[in-house]
């Protein structure tokens, strides 16, 4: 947790408090506590900058505040479940999901009108070929 500059402290009396303080400082300055700091910017912030910027949290205006909490709870569970998504199954948002799907029947479509296009003409050929095998009957 970050400590606010309050200038010097006076720690007279207070042990405890004193020892609790100088403990976090060397937590917080330390190479772990870089780390964790880092790893905070990149899982908590940036998720909170994406739901606030690219989310267009930051210019909502609603009637009560109960309703932004609503709003911002809707908006961050969203965002939360396309993380789940993304570590369950490689693809996060729903859309992208969407333009697989069409991608993909757009490949089979593609496919089935070749496959049926090549069958058909295959077929009309044949039944061709067998038409001029015949003789012709005497008039």
């Amino acid at each position: 947790m970050s400590e606010p500059d309050r200038g010097r402290r006076d720690w007279e009396g207070q042990p405890e408090a004193k020892a609790a303080v100088y403990a976090n400082r060397r937590r917080v300055r330390g190479n772990r506590g870089k780390r964790l700091m880092r790893r905070r910017g990149e899982l908590i912030e940036r998720s909170f900058a994406h739901a606030y910027q690219t989310g267009a949290m930051r210019r909502t205006h609603l009637r009560r505040h109960d309703n932004i909490a609503k709003r911002l709870l809707v908006h961050v569970g969203g965002f939360n479940l396309g993380l789940v998504m993304r570590q369950l199954t490689g693809c996060g948002k729903p859309r992208r999901r969407q333009g697989l799907f069409s991608a993909i029947f757009g490949l089979i479509w593609t496919l089935w009108t070749v496959v049926s296009g090549s069958w058909s003409r295959a077929a009309l050929s044949a039944s061709s070929q067998r038409l001029s095998a015949r003789p012709l009957a005497a008039a």
